[in-house]
């Protein structure tokens, strides 16, 4: 038996403002009645082409901002709250941008009172709806131990008081039980009562994803990874987001890469690029670039020496001053817009492995080759969330991270890896 009536767990909410459509019309209300006020006061006319067109930025600008903000929740991991200023400042800077490229008439002061009452109200609604994050009750039986408790996830209450509330049409919650495991009739039959009254009923696996922001591997099978086939319209738009982003920042990316390659030589001797023969898409190696953090080694013939010299610990001491620096706000990484470019890797997918590396994780966890279905990334879900990994158990988490990414690979998913990477560049954490 397997029920899912909504897609997205964890996130659902009620509430007289929950509704989608009504968020919207608050949104793009915020941002255009306070301009229309302002500009009527100061005695001018509404058909103004200052208004009209500062009126459709805003509208564009706010309705991105809440699209952007409403898919990144269904994600796990999403820190709301935090990703408001964010996802509002792209989105009004972004509009900004627009004009001045276009060289359109509009008014500052309208922006500017369009965007502040827009983001305050993206913050009180998106505090809101954190506030309002349905409960799930728990049925115990099976796996559902992996599901962790707390907040909203509390045990279920009995199957009569349940169907009671279901009967009634009071249970305001989601289901959350093992689908697979054998439960009692009586059970069974609630958990198809309360689909057909609208109750999300959800496989404890879904949630549990959720809550990690991992997919499950045991065996490579339907049942325990789901579709993990991406997807495949949006790789055709990512591809072509990777050649504009290479092509728009290669020229900016000129003189400051010029700028470091001399500190490096300055720094320590030898060259001021690292080459590495790296597994990418599709099992097909390629040559990464980056900026050199340590210093030269010399070169290794046994096979165990080379998988420990292809690793970097924390507090490896062969990284140099500088390279502390390029390592933690992962600067040295950025030479690989020019992988990107070249079709070999993009800016977010799955971390490339070295060679010797890749060959010891696929001897060691199964279906580890399956991570290269997509290309690999200058950043990505597992480098946000976990950080650098060297030993076998820390690349079976990784690797869950590398597949809940395959799974849910879309363009909110990777907007969201952007704002983590910048989170991670701030503050060092993740960084090695």
């Amino acid at each position: 038996m397997y029920i899912n009536t909504v897609s997205k767990p964890h996130h659902t909410t009620r509430g007289a403002l929950s509704a989608r459509a009504l968020q919207l019309a608050l949104y793009l209300s915020a941002g255009l009645i306070p301009p229309a006020i302002y500009w009527l006061i100061a005695g001018n006319d509404l058909g103004s082409v200052f208004f009209v067109n500062t009126a459709i930025a805003l509208g564009i600008a706010a309705f991105f901002s809440w699209q952007a903000l409403t898919r990144l929740r269904e994600y796990a991991k999403a820190r709301q709250l935090s990703y408001v200023m964010p996802v509002n400042l792209a989105c009004f800077g972004g509009v900004l941008a627009g004009i001045a490229i276009l060289r359109v008439n509009y008014s500052i002061p309208l922006f500017a009172i369009g965007a502040f009452f827009a983001v305050t109200t993206s913050y009180l609604l998106t505090n809101y709806n954190r506030r309002l994050q349905r409960p799930h009750f728990i049925v115990s039986g099976g796996r559902v131990g992996e599901v962790r408790m707390g907040d909203h996830y509390v045990p279920a209450p009995s199957l009569l008081d349940l169907e009671a509330l279901v009967q009634a049409g009071h249970l305001d919650c989601a289901l959350v039980a093992d689908l697979h495991h054998d439960h009692p009739d009586d059970w069974e039959r609630l958990f198809a009562k309360a689909a057909l009254a609208g109750v999300p009923v959800y496989h404890y696996r879904q949630v549990a994803e959720m809550q990690s922001g991992q997919v499950r591997i045991s065996h490579l099978s339907e049942n325990d990874l789901g579709s993990l086939i991406p997807n495949v319209p949006y790789m055709t738009t990512k591809r072509l987001i990777d050649i504009v982003g290479s092509l728009a920042l290669l020229p900016v990316f000129a003189i400051p890469f010029l700028i470091i390659a001399i500190l490096i030589k300055m720094d320590t001797p030898g060259g001021a690029f690292y080459v590495q023969e790296r597994v990418g898409h599709r099992g097909n190696t390629f040559r990464m670039i980056k900026f050199r953090t340590m210093r030269q080694r010399g070169s290794v013939d046994d096979e165990d020496a080379e998988r420990r010299d292809a690793m970097t610990q924390a507090d490896d001491d062969r990284i140099t001053k500088l390279g502390h620096f390029l390592r933690r706000t992962r600067i040295d990484e950025l030479p690989q817009v020019i992988n990107v470019l070249r079709g070999e890797m993009s800016w977010i997918g799955p971390r490339p492995e070295a060679q010797s590396l890749s060959k010891w994780y696929e001897q060691e966890l199964p279906f580890y080759s399956y991570r290269h279905i997509v290309r690999p990334g200058i950043t990505g879900w597992a480098q946000v969330n976990q950080g650098h990994v060297t030993d076998v158990a820390d690349v079976n988490s990784k690797l869950r991270y590398d597949f809940y990414y395959v799974k849910n690979i879309s363009l909110w998913l990777d907007l969201l890896i952007v704002l983590k990477t910048f989170r991670v560049i701030l503050t060092g954490d993740g960084a090695k």
